[in-house]
Order: structure tokens, then sequence, then C-alpha cells
């Protein structure tokens, strides 16, 4: 193959925030492409971030976000394992496009799978059981069509589970190991809060037709 430029290298790079070496690697390994080179990195990203996922993570950073006319807030907090890291605007700009995330998502409960209680489990599972297309199907193949369904349930209210909103073609849980590549520490979200301006407060309802019949008597 071609050897790989010093422009095509910085250009993954940027892409990425992989390592020179590394982008030389993925490139190489990808005959130049970058999106395959992308790919081979993220692959890369992962394998490390497992090895750095028992790791304590005890510092980072508390950020919130406002989305664009005060009606939505969002609070969250990311830990890493040093106050240096904290500081680095890598990290910071993780923090700020997980909390984004969080507010684009209404539906986003938990941070991962496993944070959701069981008895909610169970009551999902109980609620498709009962489903009337299963009626009539066999008790094995109606657990296996449950179970695909709660799966799929409890990902769409799970924050690490979510397609990215600036790259869908990875989730948020691909986002945070990236970082933890990138940075070389291990990155957890921690918590969150979401807040809607207005929720949960009982609203009086008024018909505006029917207070002006009342006040001219008709």
């Amino acid at each position: 193959m071609e050897q790989i430029s010093a422009k095509l290298v910085k250009e993954l790079r940027e892409k990425t925030g992989a390592g020179m070496m590394d982008c030389k690697k993925a490139l190489q390994a990808s005959d130049g492409d970058l999106k395959t080179a992308t790919e081979w990195l993220r692959k890369k990203g992962i394998s490390s971030a497992e090895k750095k996922a028992g790791r304590v993570a005890a510092e980072g950073l508390i950020d919130s976000y406002i989305h664009t006319g005060g009606r939505i807030g969002v609070l969250v907090e990311v830990n890493c394992e040093t106050d240096f890291v904290a500081r680095r605007a890598e990290f910071q700009t993780l923090v700020r496009n997980i909390a984004m995330q969080i507010a684009a998502n209404p539906n986003v409960e938990y941070i991962r799978v496993e944070d959701i209680p069981p008895a909610i489990v169970e009551k999902e599972k109980e609620i498709e059981m009962g489903r009337e297309d299963l009626a009539g199907k066999p008790d094995n193949i109606k657990e296996k069509i449950v179970e695909g369904r709660i799966k799929k349930q409890l990902k769409e209210i799970t924050l690490l589970e979510q397609p990215y909103i600036r790259e869908p073609s990875m989730n948020v849980n691909e986002l945070v190991k990236q970082s933890i590549a990138q940075l070389g520490e291990n990155i957890q979200v921690r918590r969150f809060t979401r807040f809607v301006l207005g929720e949960g407060i009982e609203k009086e309802e008024s018909n505006f037709a029917e207070e002006v019949a009342a006040q001219t008597g008709k």
C-alpha cells in the first residue's frame, strides 16, 4: 500500500484524539481509509478502557447544561482519576456533551442497565408476557420474544446505551471509552438530574370560550 501521509495521520488524530503512532497504525491496518481506521481505534480504545475500569475515579467535574429557552436543565457528575485530567479541555468537553445528551433524551432514567431495579424489570416482563399478540404461543417462544423486548426497553431508558447525538454510529458508552483511551484514566458517569420546567405541577385547565360565555350570560 501507499505510504501513509502525515496529513492523513493528523486528520485522524484531530477526529479521534488518539496518539500519532496509534493513528498511523490504524491507517496502516485500514489501507488508509479514515472510516475503517476510526473503527479500528474505537475497538482499541474499548479494549484499553476495560483495563482501566476497575481503577478508582474520585475526581472529575459537576457540570450543568441549560437548553435554549431555559425550559430544560441538566446537572451531571462525571468522575476521573486525577484533578489534572478533570481540568483538561477534552474531559470538560466530554462532560458537557454528556449533559447535552441527557437533555436530548427525556426517557433516560438510569446510567447503565445494571442500575435498573430488578422489581422494575420483573414488572415490565409481567406486562409483556400478558400482551395479546403472544396469546397462544408456547411458553419457551414467549420467553424469547419477551426477553428481546425487555432488553430493547431497558436500553431505551439507559444513558450509556443511547446513540450519541453528535455521532449516532456510536453510543454514549463508546464515547466514554474513547475518552478513556485518549486521556489514559478511568472515567465514570456517576449521577445526573434532568429538570423540566413545570414538571410535576398540576396546572389549572381553563376554557377561555366558556369563561367569556359565562360572563356575558350566553
